[in-house]
Formats: C-alpha cells, sequence, structure tokens
C-alpha cells in the first residue's frame, strides 16, 4: 500500500496510537477508497442499550480505543456513556469504474421509528461532488444489506417521487435480505414494520427501473473486488474483498460497530436479527484478518475508519488504526 496505508503498520503493537499519516483517501494497488460521510455523532443509546448483555469488560479499561470517536468525551463513565456512529459511504474507484459502497440514510426520508433519521436535509450530494463524483459518475451501489441507514441515498425525492438518485448505475442488493424485507413476506424483524417504509421509498423504486442485481452467496464486481456473504447482522449481510497490487482490505459492513466487539465478538448490536450468527461471523473476519494482516473498515466507524486486529490469549486486540484524516 501506498503512503496513506502504511501508517497503520508504524502503529502496530500500540493500540491507543492514531495513524502517524493521514489522508483522505487509502491507496491499495491499482485502487483508490475515498469516504463521504453524511453525519457523524451519537446514537444517543449507551453500550448497554446498543449492545443488550455486553460484558462491561469489553468497554472498562479501554477509553484509548473507545474515546472520543467511539464513545462520547462527556465525562461520563464507560457504561453510562452514549454511543458515537458515523453514516457514510465509501467510494471506491477500480477499474476505471466509481463504485458506491452503502448509500447511508438519505435526505427526505419518512422514519417514525428513528425521528433523528426523519426528514434530513444533508449537504450529502455536495460532499459526493466535494470528492469528485457526481450521481451520473456511479457506475455500481453497493449495499452490504438494506438496512435504512444503508440504502436512503439509493433515491431521492424529485417532484414528490422517489427515483434512483444514481441513474447509470447498477445496484447490488443481497438476495436474502430482497426476499427478507419484502413486505409481501411479513417477517418479523428487530427493526419493526418501519422497515417496510424503507422498501416502499428506498428499494421498489430501484427494482422497478430494472437497475437491481440480486446476489447470493458471492459475487465477483470486477478483478479486485467481490462481495461476499457475511449472515447475521441481517441474512444477506456481507462484506466487500478488495485485492490489488498484493494488498488487501475487506469492507466489512455491520458486522461490527465498536471496538469493544474486537474484545468480545460475542457483543452483538441490538440491531443483529441472529447475535449468534453474527458473532460467528465476526470471529471469522477476526481471525483471518488477524492471521493475515489485513486492514478491516467497517461501516460505522468514525475516527480514522479502520484497524488491524492481532490475536489475544482471550480473543482479539486492535493493534493499529487506518490512515483516514479522523473525524
Amino acid at each position: 500500500m501506498t503512503e496513506s496505508t502504511t501508517a497503520e503498520r508504524t502503529t502496530a503493537e500500540n493500540t491507543a496510537a492514531e495513524a502517524t499519516t493521514t489522508s483522505d483517501r487509502l491507496v491499495v494497488g491499482e485502487v483508490t477508497v475515498s469516504r463521504v460521510v453524511e453525519s457523524v455523532g451519537s446514537i444517543g443509546m449507551t453500550p448497554g442499550q446498543f449492545f443488550p448483555g455486553t460484558d462491561p469488560s469489553a468497554w472498562n479499561g479501554h477509553e484509548g480505543e473507545l474515546r472520543p470517536y467511539f464513545l462520547e468525551d462527556d465525562g461520563a463513565t464507560t457504561m453510562e456513556s452514549t454511543s458515537r456512529v458515523a453514516m457514510q459511504t465509501w467510494i471506491i474507484r477500480s477499474a476505471g469504474r466509481t463504485i458506491l459502497l452503502d448509500a447511508a440514510v438519505g435526505n427526505d426520508k419518512d422514519r417514525p421509528d428513528v425521528p433523528s433519521w426523519s426528514h434530513l436535509q444533508t449537504a450529502y450530494l455536495d460532499d459526493l461532488a466535494a470528492a469528485g463524483v457526481t450521481p451520473a459518475d456511479v457506475d455500481v451501489v453497493v449495499n452490504t444489506h438494506l438496512h435504512a441507514d444503508h440504502v436512503g441515498w439509493n433515491t431521492r425525492l424529485v417532484d414528490g417521487s422517489w427515483v434512483p438518485t444514481f441513474p447509470n448505475a447498477e445496484y447490488l442488493m443481497p438476495e436474502e435480505d430482497l426476499a427478507f424485507w419484502d413486505p409481501e413476506h411479513d417477517n418479523e424483524t428487530v427493526m419493526g414494520p418501519g422497515a417496510h417504509g424503507v422498501w416502499a421509498d428506498s428499494i421498489a423504486p430501484v427494482l422497478a427501473t430494472g437497475q437491481v442485481t440480486a446476489w447470493s452467496g458471492s459475487h465477483r464486481i470486477d478483478d479486485a473486488l467481490t462481495l461476499e456473504a457475511a449472515p447475521g447482522h441481517t441474512p444477506g449481510a456481507s462484506i466487500l474483498r478488495l485485492v490489488s497490487g498484493g494488498d488487501e482490505v475487506l469492507f466489512v459492513g455491520d458486522s461490527l460497530h465498536s471496538p469493544a466487539q474486537v474484545v468480545d465478538v460475542h457483543t452483538s448490536s441490538c440491531f443483529d436479527e441472529d447475535p449468534a450468527q453474527a458473532h460467528r461471523t465476526r470471529d471469522r473476519i477476526f481471525t483471518e484478518a488477524a492471521d493475515r494482516g489485513l486492514l478491516l473498515l467497517p461501516a460505522h466507524f468514525g475516527g480514522h475508519g479502520g484497524f488491524r486486529v492481532a490475536k489475544d490469549e482471550d480473543g482479539f486486540r486492535i493493534v493499529g488504526w487506518a490512515g483516514l484524516t479522523a473525524i
């Protein structure tokens, strides 16, 4: 990797260290990666609320990893603070194409179950333009799964109708999630009935235009990028593997939301449909990442955006942060 990612290895045995060189993008072989942040801040939930049944030992004593980017720096005790998350998109330029990974919350969406996401008016499209991308430039949109905060910008409101934000893009969606969230199937979910509104305004409109490609198991986007099933958070949850120029990165979606889940892989969020499966998925990802020194980039990590792990006698530990400018 080039200078923007070399910094992670220089911090390899310092779990509290920040990357010594930061950049607005990562360069992985012939592929560039940058992020567009829709919002970052408190999710309004303490660790015990966000991660029911969590072991306090995964949080207490890990202040250096958790504050200020993953817990509010509010003077409260670790377990009484509120968790911080980023709503963001990864922009991947590969093989002459622009791939947009996860589409955040979106503007104008009615989200009664999550009032802080309702009827937003953010500068996301302006920020996308500042990163050198217009909606017409996007060739592929990847929804790692079909939660509201990953599909919102699939569409935008034009003259009272929801239309695809990215008119020239192929939208890749996991087949299992399409089946699970389809209102006609009336599945019970931890997200409640509000998920039906997400389907109506952010999924159905791109299905109607024929822009959706459903996939299952794995899906090769190009020679550098492959989607792989990683269920647990949702039935169709996925990760994206980037391999180029001898380097490798894993975009791990919502497999985890906090560094505390590295310390204790059993810590599952309240939004995981199958916590036991989510635990197995995290363990599998961390084991490979530790064995092979892979950089992991979760969907909702603020701070430097990602990390590396090593095996510990009780599980895993963070041994370095990614080289992106901290948010």
